[in-house]
């Protein structure tokens, strides 16, 4: 697919600037890291001032608790970056404005990074920091996450359900989900500028030891047979990703289920979008949107209710 005029001018320069920091998967891992830090901190907007932050631990995850004080609600966040890259400091100012954006308490989870750890580390980890978080707080609880990121809060969602730690609500940003990559967005979008099909199968490889496993809810969310008694979800992607079916059919499963979901395709965006939403207007936009839905999940208000 051609994009030279699908996106826009300033979506282009972001693309741009992105990528002249972070070329992508060719590196080597430590190169990868190195690069992915540096671009991160070039498009980090800083905290707002009145953000209180703590770093703490849980057993040997790390946590970032970021607030305003008083929140009424706690936000449990899974940085992207593919299950390689990333960390406490990629999605700092993204915590940040979310904490006060919404109000609520914002837990940034430092998980386990592959390859040096493999399935299911990441996701036991996930599962560590968000118990830990609902024991300390016993606020409503909503788990967020970016790409990767997506994919853990929606497989500890899947695993809680029904258990003494409630989930509120779930917001997924560009999940990574697990879809087929043989259908649909994966074949169409496969050359996406930001993130091609060919880096989605590099992410999956380094991410297990040997083949990835099967009928596994805990690796990817779309292998579960049962999508029923999940929370409220909303699942937002970008238009030209090869990951947007996933979040599509997502929510398709929850709906079939009987559970309340809602899908935003955010028109003319590409993955990774958050860190543009200071300089192009259409992911300002849909990160004001990402801001208002959690802060609705969060009072226990679905978009139809209002």
């Amino acid at each position: 697919m051609d994009y030279s005029d699908l996106i826009d001018p300033a979506m282009w320069q972001f693309i741009r600037a992105t990528t002249r920091h972070y070329p992508g998967v060719e590196l080597s891992i430590a190169e990868q890291r190195r690069a992915y830090d540096a671009m991160c901190q070039t498009f980090n907007a800083g905290r707002p001032d009145h953000i209180k932050v703590v770093n703490s631990r849980t057993g040997a995850v790390g946590l970032r608790h970021y607030s305003v004080g008083g929140g009424s609600a706690t936000i449990v966040y899974f940085h992207g970056g593919g299950f390689v890259v990333g960390g406490l400091d990629s999605h700092d100012d993204v915590c940040a404005e979310i904490c006060a954006g919404t109000g609520y308490d914002v837990i940034a989870v430092d998980y386990r990074l592959a390859p040096e750890n493999r399935h299911p580390a990441m996701y036991s980890d996930a599962m560590i920091a968000t118990r830990h978080v609902f024991n300390m707080s016993r606020q409503p609880l909503l788990l967020c996450g970016d790409s990767a990121g997506g994919n853990l809060a929606a497989a500890v969602t899947h695993t809680l359900r029904g258990a003494v730690t409630q989930i509120t609500g779930q917001l997924l940003i560009y999940p990574a989900l697990g879809g087929d990559p043989n259908t649909g967005s994966y074949l169409r979008h496969a050359d996406a500028p930001m993130l091609s099909r060919d880096n989605v199968m590099f992410y999956e490889k380094v991410r297990v030891l040997c083949k990835p496993p099967t009928g596994d809810p805990t690796y990817a969310p779309l292998m579960d047979l049962d999508f029923s008694g999940l929370p409220s979800t909303i699942v937002v992607t970008a238009e030209f990703d090869p990951l947007s079916d996933d979040g599509q059919n997502y929510c398709r499963h929850i709906a079939n289920a009987g559970g309340r979901s809602r899908w935003i395709n955010e028109q003319g965006l590409v993955h990774g979008y958050l860190r543009a939403r200071h300089s192009v207007p259409l992911a300002k936009q849909s990160f004001a949107r990402i801001i208002s839905a959690l802060y609705n999940l969060g009072r226990g208000v679905w978009p139809a209710d209002e």
